[in-house]
């Protein structure tokens, strides 16, 4: 039992030992991923929103300031928004109104802001604030039988600020970089109303992480 338990400290220590990041190193990091993107508290038609994947690209830059921490801000365009999948109206088997597909389609700026804790050999958690800028909004609409199909720009309906907390983990191999993160959302995406709707994205992206 003793040797078990010394046989796990040293394991552990040596872990911890391993979990380094170079102090003063300032690295530049490309990145490209995928979003899982949904709106929180979203009814219509009795219908919840979806997930809805999107791309999301840009860059990060990281900071060491000790061998187990850092900071990194990034500047990421980011697809987000939600499905509603979908909805017919049938009589006689004939498809009378409804919509092959109902989405909201937002594109953001953001910049996230997090810090980085190492924690073993090449592992890091994350935890941070993200502020994002609406660049476009879209309420598209395929409908089928007598509904009409449209993709109508709602951006003038919609807050061209956003925040969200940022909270993930990543791992990093020769270089490279898998990060994986959700996005919890704290403003309300729509200007007026009662819709209380945020963003909720789960975020997946490989980056390579240059020196400079």
């Amino acid at each position: 039992m003793k040797k078990m338990m010394m046989m796990l400290v040293m394991a552990t220590v040596a872990l911890t030992a391993s979990a380094q990041n170079e102090v003063g190193q300032l690295t530049l990091q490309p990145k490209i991923g995928a979003n899982l993107a949904n709106l929180t508290d979203t009814k219509q038609s009795d219908q919840k929103g979806e997930l809805k994947a999107g791309l999301v690209v840009g860059v990060e830059a990281e900071y060491g300031i000790s061998e187990k921490f850092s900071v990194a801000a990034g500047l990421l365009y980011s697809m987000q928004g939600c499905n509603f999948g979908e909805y017919k109206v049938s009589a006689g088997g004939e498809t009378l109104s409804g919509w092959d597909k109902n989405e909201r389609n937002f594109s953001y700026l953001n910049i996230p802001i997090v810090a980085n804790l190492y924690f073993a050999k090449g592992w890091a958690i994350k935890a941070g604030i993200q502020p994002g800028f609406l660049l476009s909004a879209k309420y598209k609409l395929d409908g089928v039988g007598a509904q009409e199909s449209f993709n109508e720009d709602i951006k003038d309906a919609c807050k061209t600020f956003d925040f969200s907390i940022p909270l993930g983990i990543s791992y990093e191999y020769e270089k490279a970089v898998f990060d994986l993160r959700y996005n919890l959302g704290v403003t309300k995406v729509n200007k007026d109303g009662d819709n209380s709707s945020k963003n909720s994205v789960i975020q997946f992206t490989v980056g390579y992480k240059f020196a400079l």
